[in-house]
């Protein structure tokens, strides 16, 4: 079956202000801290077995064979899967919360390409980008780079800002993924024609799933998606960034080491996150039209 952003005036946060040790960033509470470490994964382990009955359920329901036959059978199971893309990512998120609890290092990198990397990305999401009228471009300085990263949990960032990118980028606008390289750092940005960011939420924008005030209605989320940006760059030994200015959309920057791993053993094989589903569709999911769902997706 199934395969509030407003102009404001232009400035800059750093959601990583130094590399992991030595940080000035805030300490997480107990209370926090149990949220993040126990909470939030116990609650999406309970759901994430729930949601696989009622898939299975839907899947028996809305076969291939009768989507394929009914367009109305059709319609109805792209709208249970797009509800279902957005609760998978949502659980992904409370899963991975504990990530945020710890600020070292992560030991298990290896040598990548972060520029194949990125553009297999893209590409992937490129034609989803054009069915919501937005142009997706990537450049990059090198043909490719190779650095000591966490291919996985890179390709998780940048589906997370590309998805909040779009979310806020009107019919017509665009979205630019930038690679620029030095001898020390790497700079991967997301750029967005939107509204840009308001100043009051710019300077909590990676914490905001431990503000009461920040549960704002759709599309902003939960929040959770920023924060684990900002681990995984802190997790590379780097840094995000975000920037905005009135009308002229907003630009997040991550900044990773340019340098090699000493990691030679084989990789152990990663838990997969969005659960054998199209990554790129679950990330993108609380952007995407219905559409993009259909058994015959077309532009």
């Amino acid at each position: 079956m199934f395969p509030e952003r407003t102009g404001a005036p232009p400035r800059k946060i750093e959601a990583a202000a130094r590399q992991c040790e030595g940080s000035d960033m805030r300490e997480y509470s107990d209370e926090e801290l149990k949220l993040l470490t126990d909470i939030l994964p116990n609650v999406a382990q309970e759901l994430r077995g729930a949601m696989a009955n009622v898939y299975i359920a839907a899947n028996r329901l809305a076969p291939t064979e009768a989507r394929e036959r009914d367009p109305k059978v059709d319609q109805n199971a792209a709208i249970f899967l797009q509800s279902y893309y957005r609760m998978y990512r949502t659980v992904g998120n409370l899963s991975a919360a504990k990530m945020l609890a710890d600020k070292g290092r992560f030991f298990s990198l290896f040598n990548d390409d972060i520029v194949g990397a990125a553009k297999k990305v893209c590409e992937k999401a490129e034609s989803l980008f054009r069915q919501e009228g937005v142009t997706l471009t990537f450049e990059s300085d090198a043909s490719g780079l190779i650095i000591s990263m966490d291919a996985d949990l890179i390709e998780r960032l940048l589906l997370n800002l590309l998805s909040n990118a779009l979310k806020f980028t009107p019919r017509g606008g665009r979205v630019d993924v930038r690679i620029k390289s030095s001898r020390s750092w790497v700079r991967l940005s997301v750029s967005d024609t939107g509204g840009g960011i308001a100043p009051d939420k710019l300077e909590s924008i990676f914490d905001r799933f431990l503000d009461v005030n920040a549960a704002d209605p759709r599309p902003h989320g939960m929040g959770l998606g920023l924060a684990l940006c900002r681990r995984i760059a802190e997790g590379h030994g780097g840094s995000i960034v975000a920037e905005s200015a009135p009308g002229k959309g907003a630009t997040f920057t991550v900044s990773l080491p340019n340098e090699h791993s000493m990691n030679m053993l084989l990789r152990e094989p990663r838990f997969d996150y969005a659960g054998g589903f199209n990554r790129t569709l679950v990330e993108l999911s609380d952007a995407l039209d219905l559409r993009a769902f259909n058994y015959r997706f077309s532009d």
